[in-house]
């Protein structure tokens, strides 16, 4: 043996990796997108931490953008004061590598809870969402906006107690500086609408990314999430996602924050009475004016299912399109329901909408015989809605000019797309009850938000039109593609003529 042999052989075996001199890692956590956590131990103090080692993300190419960034975000969100929000200790950039140190709280992840349990019980559900809300509260007083709330990010004891974490580092990673083109910042399943048209995130992008959170753990399976990124955001961006499981307050407060209108969602102050009345059990029947039943049959692709799911779902699906009529917020009638439907009606038996007229059916052996469906430049017509009529192309009118009824939402009863090929299997028709049911809530929803002036509300009355059995299996518009729409018309109230259009235009 040589002496470099010996020398070698006697040289100590390396020890653990230490972090500013102080951090000893002991072992890894966890690791996900944004980098790797450990548990580590502080030797100043003698505790132990989790540190996150951040890590640039792919295509970015500025570390010290991303250093200071981090620095600072971290650091705003650090002084945060919430029972909810995992506590930051310290931020250390140590070798061009950003390292974050912060409480160690060794509990599952709410995804972890859903993948292992399947969905969760809608009072757990609630409560984790009180929880999570007030954390997001604290942080928007704050003027701080999260940007990444997912299962992920939110661990979950096994007394109840739940931590939100990451505050700050997608913020830090959003900067134009760190980006390539094209590159998508946070988890594209729980992204809200505006952030992936290109807006900048705000306290209301936090909320849906909770609703979205919240519908995955009463579910038990993710609302948007699709086979590639693209087809992820096409759906956040073109479809309603439908409860088979959730009734009551949770089922208002998920529906609200996923309004597709920043300004039309639910708010924090809105949900937290929702919240504590579904976490303490109470009202947990939806009345006519929240159901959200799921659409009559299957359309698109499946949402992820977990594994040990402890109740088979429904039947029928859970996906749906958002309605055509409207500006993108077809429920944002959910925010009037915490003022208003909640409070009148909750624990009784639920009341029909005052407004609403009983629905009709179109096709062969409906009420009426024949309706030529409404187009984007004509969707007002200049004879009654009523039974025994046949409306032709003839009676369409323009909006401004005298007509009796219009058309304020197409609902696509198959959940997908609006049309299909007429040589695709055809889709059963369902019971006539339970389309009319789903047809006459979604009305009333729409009919209640911005899709209908508020000016002209008051006066006016509407109801659904779905189709009969005949015209499900054989309607086809045009193109010779068979469409099954259900459709949401108003009038003026006692009868008589509108002069101009009570509602927003086709899109």
């Amino acid at each position: 043996m040589t002496e470099e042999t010996t020398q070698r052989a006697q040289a100590p075996a390396p020890g653990p990796r230490v972090i500013a001199d102080r951090y000893v890692l002991l072992g890894e956590l966890g690791r996900g997108g944004m980098g790797v956590v450990f548990r580590a131990e502080d030797r100043v103090i003698g505790r132990h931490v989790a540190i996150k080692e951040l890590r640039l993300p792919d295509g970015a190419d500025d570390a010290g953008v991303f250093s200071e960034r981090v620095l600072r975000e971290v650091r705003t969100g650090g002084r945060l004061n919430d029972p909810a929000v995992v506590t930051v200790f310290d931020v250390v950039a140590e070798a061009g590598t950003t390292y974050i140190v912060m409480e160690l709280v060794e509990a599952p992840t709410l995804s972890d809870l859903v993948r292992e349990r399947g969905a969760l019980p809608p009072q757990q559900v609630a409560s984790i969402g009180l929880q999570v809300l007030a954390a997001l509260q604290a942080a928007h007083e704050a003027g701080i906006v999260h940007r990444d709330v997912k299962p992920g990010n939110i661990m979950v004891a096994p007394n109840g107690r739940v931590k939100l974490t990451d505050f700050g580092i997608a913020q830090a990673v959003d900067d134009p500086r760190l980006t390539t083109s094209g590159m998508i910042v946070g988890s594209p399943a729980f992204m809200a609408p505006e952030r992936v048209s290109g807006q900048e995130a705000g306290p209301a992008s936090d909320l849906w990314s909770l609703g979205v959170t919240l519908f995955f753990a009463a579910e038990g399976v993710l609302a948007f999430e699709r086979t590639s990124t693209a087809a992820t955001l096409h759906a956040i961006m073109n479809e309603v996602p439908y409860l088979t499981r959730t009734q009551g307050p949770l089922a208002s407060v998920v529906m609200g924050f996923l309004v597709a209108s920043p300004e039309g969602r639910l708010t924090a102050h809105q949900a937290h009475g929702l919240l504590q009345m579904a976490s303490a059990g109470t009202g947990q029947h939806t009345p006519t004016s929240v159901y959200n039943g799921p659409p009559p049959t299957m359309a698109g692709p499946a949402p992820t299912h977990y594994a040990r799911q402890q109740q088979a779902p429904p039947a029928a699906p859970a996906k749906g399109k958002r309605p055509l009529l409207i500006t993108g917020a077809a429920l944002a009638a959910v925010v009037l329901l915490a003022g208003g439907f909640f409070l009148g009606n909750w624990w009784g038996s639920p009341s029909r909408d005052s407004a609403m007229l009983p629905a009709l059916t179109y096709g062969t052996q409906g009420d009426i015989q024949q309706f030529d469906t409404p187009s984007s430049s004509q969707r007002c017509y200049n004879v009654p809605l009523e039974p025994g009529r046949s409306i032709s192309s003839s009676n369409k009118v323009e909006c401004d000019e005298q007509h009796d009824f219009e058309v304020f939402g197409v609902l696509d009863t198959l959940g997908g797309d609006s049309s299909v090929s007429d040589s695709a299997p055809l889709a059963a028709y369902p019971e006539e009850d339970r389309l009319r049911l789903s047809t006459e809530a979604r009305c009333e929803m729409m009919f209640h938000s911005n899709a209908v002036q508020a000016s002209q509300r008051p006066g006016l009355q509407y109801r659904a039109l779905l189709p009969t059995q005949q015209a499900w299996q054989a309607k086809e518009n045009e193109s010779g593609n068979v469409v099954r729409n259900a459709y949401c018309v108003l009038s003026k109230t006692g009868g008589g003529t509108l002069s101009s259009a009570a509602a927003g235009s086709i899109r």
